[in-house]
């Protein structure tokens, strides 16, 4: 297993890289889709990818998706800096899934552009590891 900066099997780095290029693929689709509806429900998807991507970079998503859900419904502040970031993307994309028609598309694409961005660089800095070695 090739040396990390954080302790992510080869397996979990796998699917981290996987969810970021499919986040990254339903991003350009959603950028040709001319429905705005569409476009927007293709770039919170991509947005629910890139999460899930941290989340297989951190170690196990099940795990962490409940530990989130837990912090959320308990509205506690936590002191601890990943647990605080993964609950307020929760936050951000949960909003934007509830009322996907306030968003428009350029608005969502770009939200969308953001979060994956975000998420490459996470993944990236946990796993220590070339995503273009993957890809």
């Amino acid at each position: 297993m090739p040396e990390t900066g954080f302790l992510i099997d080869d397996y979990r780095r796998g699917w981290a890289y996987r969810c970021l290029r499919e986040a990254n693929a339903d991003f350009q689709m959603a950028e040709k889709i001319g429905t705005e509806i569409v476009a927007v429900s293709l770039a919170i998807l991509a947005m629910r990818k890139a999460q899930m991507a941290i989340y297989y970079a951190l170690g196990d998503p099940i795990f962490l998706d409940a530990v989130v859900h837990q912090i959320e419904r308990r509205k506690a502040p936590t002191e601890d800096h990943i647990i605080r970031l993964l609950t307020r993307i929760e936050r951000f994309i949960s909003v934007r899934s509830e009322m996907p028609e306030s968003l428009s598309k350029e608005m969502a694409l770009n939200e969308a552009r953001h979060l994956i961005e975000l998420a490459s660089e996470l993944v990236k800095f946990l796993t220590n590891y070339k995503a273009d070695r993957l890809a």
